[in-house]
């Protein structure tokens, strides 16, 4: 497998890559329609009895439905779902599957409206580039990043691993001043 072939290019997703090739940034803007390209996991015969089990959806419009976007390893994962109506997840909860790993805390930032500017950085404090987020598009960052709100009343989710110390200096290292 090529360097990065797992990550397709697609219209609706934007990859940034440190130059040894770790993947420090993905974006998923709001037209993303490529679902075909990041199947859900129905290879096997255990694979489809268990989606059949967990969820009332049709199993073959599932995988252009539902997309698995991130690494396995990352410790955050992002799944795009458009499922069509009356499709239903029955009631679940997520067991820990086992501790996430690595050195960094990867966070998300959604943007519900206005427009931000996000620079990404690696931690040896590379500027890979900016990327523009508008209402719709969300952001996962491995590595570092620089936000600043573009337009008034500007919304945006921040979802990041947790837990959080109490103290922000604790666990925030400023790569440019």
């Amino acid at each position: 497998m090529g360097k990065h072939e797992q990550f397709p290019e697609c219209k609706g997703m934007e990859y940034m890559f440190a130059e040894d090739g770790r993947l420090v940034a993905m974006v998923v803007r709001s037209d993303f329609e490529e679902y075909g390209l990041f199947p859900p996991f129905l290879d096997s015969v255990e694979e489809r009895a268990f989606v059949k089990k967990a969820y009332d959806v049709d199993l073959e419009r599932e995988k252009h439905t539902k997309a698995h976007i991130t690494p396995e390893d990352f410790p955050l994962q992002i799944t795009l779902l458009n499922r069509d109506p009356g499709s239903v997840v029955k009631p679940h909860y997520h067991d820990v599957y086992e501790p996430p790993t690595g050195r960094y805390r990867h966070q998300i930032m959604l943007t519900m409206s206005g427009r931000v500017r996000i620079g990404i950085f690696t931690v040896e404090n590379d500027h890979l580039g900016d990327v523009f987020l508008e209402p719709g598009d969300l952001i996962l960052m491995a590595e570092g990043h620089q936000i600043e709100f573009l337009e008034p009343n500007t919304r945006m989710i921040e979802i990041k691993q947790g837990p959080i110390p109490a103290a922000i200096a604790d666990e925030m290292v400023v790569l440019r001043e």
